[in-house]
């Protein structure tokens, strides 16, 4: 192998060097972000939730009707957030995917919550430099051996709500 080839090699392990870290670098400060969402709920802070999503975010929560556009999800946690105490979510473990742009990312976890264990899902984008929150779904976790006895639980409500939905 001559000086050229071995330059080449050099240039080009450097520039995937480089992309790994900064790809590392970008999950550091996106779970950050999260963990700074949950914790600004946790500690009922409503500016500091409310400004790491972005201006369209959507929440949607574990009520099958829960699908909130970001002003009315303000609507619905503002007095929650007013009294003190809104909800308290710890994530245990998270998987984190960007795209190589590095402008869009999105993830998956699992959660510590007054729930029990619950799944939050998202996407973030980057927004004047900094990553938000754009779209969250929480769902609670179900084991398997429990979901026959929870459809029957959820039977007569999912029956009317079904109903209702198709009539629309």
């Amino acid at each position: 192998m001559n000086y050229v080839q071995m330059k080449k090699i050099s240039l080009l392990l450097f520039l995937v060097g480089s992309v790994l870290f900064a790809q590392k670098e970008e999950k550091r400060v996106i779970s950050k972000t999260i963990d700074d969402w949950h914790a600004a709920a946790g500690a009922a802070n409503f500016d500091a939730y409310f400004g790491l999503m972005t201006d369209d975010a959507v929440f949607i929560g574990t009520d099958a009707m829960e699908n909130w556009q970001r002003d009315e999800f303000i609507d619905y946690a503002k007095p929650h957030f007013d009294k003190g105490k809104a909800w308290n979510f710890t994530s245990i473990y998270r998987n984190i995917y960007i795209t190589p742009e590095s402008e869009i990312a999105w993830f998956d976890e699992l959660l510590d919550t007054q729930m029990k264990i619950c799944r939050g899902s998202g996407v973030l984008k980057k927004v004047d430099g900094e990553w938000k929150i754009a779209h969250y779904v929480l769902s609670i976790a179900v084991p398997n051996e429990y979901v026959d006895e929870l459809v029957k639980m959820k039977n007569e409500k999912d029956s009317a709500l079904l109903t209702e939905l198709k009539m629309r």
